[in-house]
């Protein structure tokens, strides 16, 4: 990319590589991060950031009588090709991390969702009245966000899935359905007709090519924090007190699968405990990061 300071431009060379990096900026987020209108806002920007990198010239700048390319020194090849890696490691890098990161965000977002869900289940089928009222009508609430949400922005990992917008409404009339019983009617038959939710949900994720492991990982990780937060502190009392919640967590992930690596992740987390209560209190902190650390290698590779 070189400067000429002519009438045909108006944009010096570090003016027109910011525009490039924005750009990509621009693109990253409309493509892995946005949904409707502002996707759309924000392709636009990225055009005309890359177009204006490219020949040079700002019609703004031309308006307003600027112009950043009064230094006539022309980029080094140097420069050149160090800025031409680094928009390539961005582009590289910003793709994988928006994928994973949009991707365990949804993973969240459902996994918050979907324990209302659960407890909603669990209440009606035990025919507890009271509990199966408070769950359900959180379950509404939250459902209504998580639609709202993801019908007007896919992650990409949803992006090629034209059924999933129906299905997300298909759910929502499953859930309400279920409110007469719920709340003054047969727990038995809200029970099941709050089974029918599981399935479709089952579906969205098989063919999107989510696996019921990455699931269960993310729901894992949410208490496993707790934990670590706890080890981090040197908090016995505190780590033992979370444990029970972090086993279950994990139980759920090992019915999904115990191969070495789980049950790595297992040994660490009732080492952890056993440390806690033994009281050895300085060695809780580097325990955590080891915890950690089984975790995340599990998670990049199959979360």
């Amino acid at each position: 990319m070189t400067t000429s300071n002519t009438s045909l431009t108006n944009e010096g060379w570090i003016d027109r590589t910011v525009r490039a990096f924005v750009g990509l900026a621009f693109f990253l987020l409309a493509f892995f991060w946005l949904g409707g209108l502002w996707a759309t806002i924000f392709y636009a920007l990225s055009v005309v950031m890359f177009l204006t990198a490219v020949v040079g010239f700002c019609p703004i700048y031309k308006a307003v009588g600027l112009r950043t390319n009064s230094n006539h020194t022309a980029p080094s090849k140097v420069w050149l090709t160090v800025a031409g890696l680094v928009f390539v490691v961005l582009l590289v890098g910003g793709s994988y991390a928006s994928t994973f990161f949009s991707k365990k965000f949804y993973l969240e977002d459902f996994n918050a969702m979907n324990g209302y869900y659960k407890q909603a289940l669990f209440f009606t089928g035990q025919e507890n009245r009271e509990k199966a009222v408070e769950n359900y009508d959180q379950l509404v609430t939250a459902y209504a966000g998580f639609e709202d949400k993801y019908q007007a922005y896919h992650p990409y990992a949803l992006k090629g899935d034209s059924q999933f917008d129906a299905d997300l409404t298909r759910i929502e009339g499953m859930i309400a359905g279920a409110a007469d019983n719920v709340h003054s009617g047969d727990l038995h038959e809200a029970h099941l007709m709050l089974e029918e939710v599981r399935p479709v949900f089952q579906d969205i994720f098989k063919r999107n090519n989510f696996s019921m492991l990455a699931i269960t990982l993310v729901d894992f990780h949410d208490t496993m924090e707790l934990m670590l937060d706890a080890a981090t502190a040197q908090n016995a009392a505190e780590v033992q007190a979370v444990y029970p919640q972090v086993n279950e967590k994990l139980q759920a992930v090992e019915s999904e699968a115990n191969d070495a690596e789980i049950q790595a992740i297992r040994a660490n987390l009732d080492k952890l405990l056993n440390l806690a209560q033994t009281g050895a209190v300085d060695e809780l902190p580097a325990q955590g990061n080891q915890l950690k650390s089984s975790f995340v290698k599990v998670y990049l590779q199959r979360g």
